[in-house]
């Protein structure tokens, strides 16, 4: 299930938000300008590599290394990779900046990008393909909607059909999470814990850490409820 819409509407402008997906397409296309080795070296540079950062950690020195902890949520592998994080990012990131402010969200999404490499690497200590993308840090955008906008309506769209239908928030969130962590079990016992190319422990790992950091802090956080008509855009 895609989401192309939700019912929450945010009281302030989300610049953050689309400062980070602005931030995302440019990173894209800068990468669309190398060559082939310049890009994987890109992906070596700005991505986390477990077996590295666990190196560094056991011998810390200079910041290059965790800094890629941050970078790596700006750089994508492919078009679909980037399109389907952004649209995600669109769809629920503007309510939990709305939520958490323009200052804390985009901490509040560092954080969550860090508790998602936290988990991957643990999973994949040895592994040293780069871990890219913004999911991670997206997931703990989903876990803090779920704490803060459990009844909301999300108009989602089911390939191949064309059309959007409303499902509730609740269950769109819980699917994706549970569809996260069979994928990742059944990744245990392969070569890698990444499941066909997919850092599914980190996704697990940012939406935990996100949804714990909103349960710890939702009495000092302030929302309005969804909007009462339905707002899903049929196309």
């Amino acid at each position: 299930m895609i989401p192309v819409s939700d019912t929450v509407r945010s009281r302030t402008f989300p610049f953050v938000n689309i400062a980070l997906i602005v931030a995302c397409v440019l990173v894209f296309i800068y990468e669309l300008t190398l060559t082939v080795t310049d890009v994987n070296q890109f992906f070596v540079d700005y991505g986390v590599v477990p077996r590295q950062l666990v190196d560094w950690l056991n011998d810390p020195s200079g910041i290059g290394e965790p800094a890629t902890v941050a970078s790596a949520a700006f750089v994508h592998g492919g078009w679909l990779h980037l399109a389907g994080n952004m649209l995600y990012l669109w769809v629920f990131g503007d309510n939990i900046e709305d939520a958490l402010g323009h200052f804390l969200y985009p901490l509040f999404y560092l954080v969550s990008a860090a508790g998602a490499v936290a988990l991957q690497v643990a999973v994949d200590t040895d592994e040293v393909i780069p871990m890219v993308g913004a999911s991670g840090a997206i997931a703990g955008v989903l876990g803090a909607y779920l704490v803060l906008y459990p009844r909301a309506t999300v108009g989602v769209v089911v390939p191949p059909f064309f059309w959007a239908f409303p499902a509730p928030a609740i269950l769109l969130i819980g699917i994706w999470f549970a569809m996260q962590l069979f994928s990742g079990f059944a990744s245990f016992g392969t070569a890698t814990g990444a499941s066909e190319g997919i850092a599914v422990w980190a996704h697990v790992g940012g939406f935990v850490t996100g949804l714990g950091i909103t349960l710890l802090a939702r009495r000092f956080i302030r929302v309005h409820g969804p909007s009462r008509r339905r707002n899903v855009d049929m196309f």
